[in-house]
């Protein structure tokens, strides 16, 4: 909220593709309505994520996204976004999952400090150990 007008990208594209996650859980959209959500959001990830990298040269979005690690697929979905047949949900669902995971990946990992992966490797064994002592805890009480 700091940021105002001027938020990061990252944050934004994010917090877009969050809220169709929300929205598709809620169960209150038709599947058609859940396409087109997830669908501008992946639409606007790309071109906005690949608009940086965007010269006075007009550079194919397949490019970009090469040099940025963005799967083409995903480039191709939004190709079919933009100006084919709309996909199935299930194909929006997929993009928007591999989508954040790369924004995990590429921004949120590098203002956590790249600690990111690390902590959830951490916090399931840190569950496991709290389960063994949860059992423990049983077997004393008992």
């Amino acid at each position: 909220s700091r940021y105002g007008p001027k938020m990061p990208l990252a944050v934004d594209c994010t917090a877009e593709l969050i809220r169709c996650k929300v929205l598709d859980s809620s169960g209150r959209l038709k599947s058609h309505e859940l396409i087109l959500s997830y669908g501008l959001a992946l639409v606007r990830f790309v071109n906005l994520i690949t608009e940086r990298k965007q010269k006075m040269v007009s550079i194919p979005l397949r490019q970009l996204a090469r040099e940025v690690d963005i799967p083409i697929w995903v480039v191709d979905l939004r190709h079919e976004l933009t100006h084919g047949k709309l996909p199935r949900l299930a194909l929006c669902r997929k993009g928007c999952d591999v989508v954040l995971d790369w924004l995990r990946k590429t921004y949120w990992s590098r203002q956590l400090g790249n600690n990111l992966c690390e902590e959830s490797e951490d916090e399931e064994e840190e569950q496991e150990g709290a389960e063994g002592n949860a059992e423990l805890d049983n077997d004393t009480w008992e």
